[in-house]
């Protein structure tokens, strides 16, 4: 893989990745996560098998972001995927068990988790941001859906002022929860959502 040239005057060029394309693009993608979260080398060989994992659920779907033509030689600048959410899985277990002791009836949470979308990942490397790629792909991953919602959950932080939150917010995603922790995990979540389609 080539480097990422920080001078590339970036346009966005979204595709989909399909299961093939995303196992042969992993090891790019984890590196564009580990960068763009700013987490320690070595993170992406402990993500690699939930990655993989989660491309095998139903209703998956992978986009990618190149800095140039889509093409073996492009570097991949851009990663997002999701599924359909499940009761059998973690994150919605969570997410049912948050909205439980927060008090919301049975009938909003079941509206809220019957029938969604689970966004599950969304980076930019740092030297594409600030270029709307990320709305980009996620236009693009929510592109025909037929789920009524979409749903994820992104760290808090102060005043919502970073460009995650920008985003979600100017996309219309409004709070489901907030101050959450997930099981194992001290930092606090919040778990938004909206309908689809955008």
């Amino acid at each position: 893989m080539r480097p990422v040239d920080p001078q590339i005057a970036w346009t966005p060029h979204t595709v989909d990745l399909d299961r093939e394309e995303f196992a042969k693009r992993l090891h790019e993608a984890l590196s564009v996560y580990v960068t763009a979260m700013d987490y320690p080398r070595g993170t992406e060989f402990h993500r690699a098998p939930m990655w993989t994992e989660h491309s095998t659920r139903p209703g998956w779907k992978a986009v990618g972001a190149y800095a140039g033509q889509a093409d073996t030689a492009s570097p991949l600048i851009g990663i997002a995927y999701g599924y359909r959410g499940s009761s059998d899985q973690w994150w919605h277990q969570q997410v049912l068990h948050g909205l439980r002791r927060s008090g919301r009836p049975h009938s909003e949470i079941s509206a809220i988790l019957d029938d969604y979308f689970e966004l599950t990942e969304l980076h930019v490397h740092p030297n594409g941001q600030g270029h709307r790629l990320g709305e980009s792909l996620l236009c693009h991953l929510l592109r025909d859906r037929t789920e009524r919602s979409v749903l994820l959950s992104t760290p808090e932080v102060y005043d919502e002022d970073n460009r995650a939150w920008r985003l979600y917010r100017r996309l219309g995603f409004q709070d489901v929860l907030r101050r959450f922790r997930f099981a194992g995990d001290n930092r606090p979540f919040a778990v938004l959502g909206r309908g689809l389609p955008l």
